[in-house]
Order: C-alpha cells, then sequence, then structure tokens
C-alpha cells in the first residue's frame, strides 16, 4: 500500500498548497491512502465543516486533528457526521467524534487511523500510551486492519519515539506532528514501523510555526500579548512523509520525507519515481 500523510495544515496557504499539490500526487503516485492533519487549517486554530470537507475533496481519506481540534466551535458538532474526521483518542469520555477510524482506502483496503495527543509540556489528559494500545488491540494489524497510521500529537520529541517503539511492529506508520518543523530522522523501526517524529508543517515557512513572525516576536520579548496571532500567508511547502507498506504484513518496507514548494529544500520519494 502506498502511504502518504502531511503535517500539519496552517491557514489559507496550507490549504492551498494541499488543493494545488495533493490530486496530483494521488494520481501520480497511485495513492492508495492519504491522512491530513487538519487541526490548524482554519486560520491557525481549528476546522470548520466547509475545510473538512475541502481536504477530503482534494484527496484526503482521513483527516487527523490535535490539541486545537474545537478552537472552531462547530467542530464539536459537525464531528459526529464526519466519519473520517479523528480526534485525539485520549480525550476524556464523552468527547464528540472518535479517536480512531477504519477507513476505506483508494484501493479497496481498510486502514486503521489513529490520533493520539501527549502528555509532556502539553494538557495532561489520558494516557496516550493506554488509549493507542487499547485502539491498536481492538483492531490489529492484518487480523481486523491491512494498514494502521498513528498520528502523534506531542510537544516532545521523546515522548513521540517512545510512542513510536510502543506501536513497533502493531502499525505502517507512526508520524509526530505539533510541532511544525519537519525532522530528519525518518526510519523503518526494527519491528517494521515507519516512523517520523515530526512531519512537519504544510504552511509557509517565512514564520514562526506558521504565524506571521512580528507578533511571537513581540510577545517572546515582552511576555505581553498585543494581538492575535495571524497566518503567514506566502507559498507554502507541502510536508509530510510517505510510506510503502508490504500487502502480506502491512508493515512498512521504504519511508521518505515529502516537501514540495514554499521555501524549503525539496523532497519526493525516489521509490515512486518521483
Amino acid at each position: 500500500m502506498r502511504i502518504l500523510f502531511v503535517g500539519d495544515v496552517v491557514g489559507r496557504a496550507g490549504r492551498s498548497a494541499v488543493s494545488d499539490n495533493l490530486p496530483g500526487l494521488v494520481r501520480d503516485w497511485a495513492l492508495d491512502l492519504v491522512i491530513v492533519n487538519g487541526e490548524n487549517a482554519a486560520g491557525g486554530f481549528g476546522i470548520t465543516e466547509a475545510i473538512y470537507q475541502e481536504l477530503v475533496d482534494a484527496g484526503a481519506d482521513a483527516v487527523t486533528l490535535g490539541n486545537h481540534s474545537w478552537d472552531q466551535r462547530e467542530a464539536l458538532v459537525f464531528i459526529e457526521r464526519a466519519p473520517r474526521l479523528v480526534r485525539p483518542a485520549n480525550y476524556p469520555a464523552g468527547t464528540p467524534g472518535r479517536g480512531a477510524a477504519l477507513i476505506d482506502a483508494k484501493n479497496g483496503a481498510r486502514a486503521l487511523v489513529v490520533n493520539v495527543l501527549g502528555r509532556v509540556f502539553m494538557t495532561p489528559f489520558d494516557d496516550p500510551f493506554a488509549a493507542v494500545g487499547r485502539e491498536l488491540g481492538a483492531c490489529p494489524l492484518r487480523e481486523a486492519a491491512d494498514a494502521v497510521v498513528v498520528d502523534v500529537h506531542c510537544e516532545a520529541s521523546s515522548e513521540k519515539q517512545g510512542l513510536g517503539y510502543f506501536c513497533d511492529g502493531r502499525a505502517s506508520l507512526v508520524v509526530g506532528t505539533h510541532t511544525h518543523v519537519p525532522t530528519a530522522d525518518h526510519q523503518i523501526l526494527p519491528g517494521g514501523t515507519a516512523y517520523m517524529t515530526d512531519a512537519g508543517m504544510t504552511g509557509d515557512y517565512d514564520s514562526i510555526i506558521g504565524m506571521q513572525k512580528d507578533e511571537p516576536l513581540r510577545r517572546f520579548q515582552s511576555g505581553i500579548p498585543s494581538a492575535r496571532f495571524e497566518p503567514a500567508m506566502g507559498e507554502a511547502t507541502l510536508s509530510g512523509v510517505a510510506v510503502e507498506t508490504d500487502d502480506a504484513s502491512g508493515l512498512a518496507v521504504k519511508v521518505a520525507p515529502v516537501r514540495i514548494g514554499g521555501r524549503l529544500s525539496p523532497a519526493r520519494p525516489s521509490f515512486w519515481g518521483a
């Protein structure tokens, strides 16, 4: 199976990068499964139903969230009628939506998509290891799913790495989101799970993690908010990770970073003839 995970889409610039590039990538790379993190897609904070549909229409098979899941209050309602929208699995019991979804891939296979929030330097929700373990146990790779992708939305690299090894051999891909900076540690772990600490953001990198620079700089220097954060509006880089899995095992056989457009050095998976 050919899987593309697209890192945190930030604002209009990020959405434009998705709509401009993703349909062509689905076609040219013969992608079977596309997952997009959309928790910053609406002006940098949260997601709306219209934007969710825009990402799905561009080729996303699932859209994951994170700590900004509910910044757009309508998400609390429309998530119940958005079966491909996956919020963190370790939110408290009774939270709307789903923390995992079994998705029909483009090739007819079944893929489990799990989203989880970290606790280090973040709001301490329920144990992410227990939440992921519960979802993997309920829908095991090979037995109930042809592929398993876990979006680990964490601040700390160590927590992401811990969850990667916790899932090793039980997931096709464990990929980190949230910090908006792509890491260079894409690899296949000893048990066969593809891993990358952070997929990076799909947004304008002439920014501070996707935001126009002036207000973050003022806050760093003064400690006093003087305006709201606004997404940077220059050309965005579509950032993410590409994975090819073995059809028999569901585990990874190839992994590569993806960076298209914008300011970052380009990267495409050579194993797909890119």
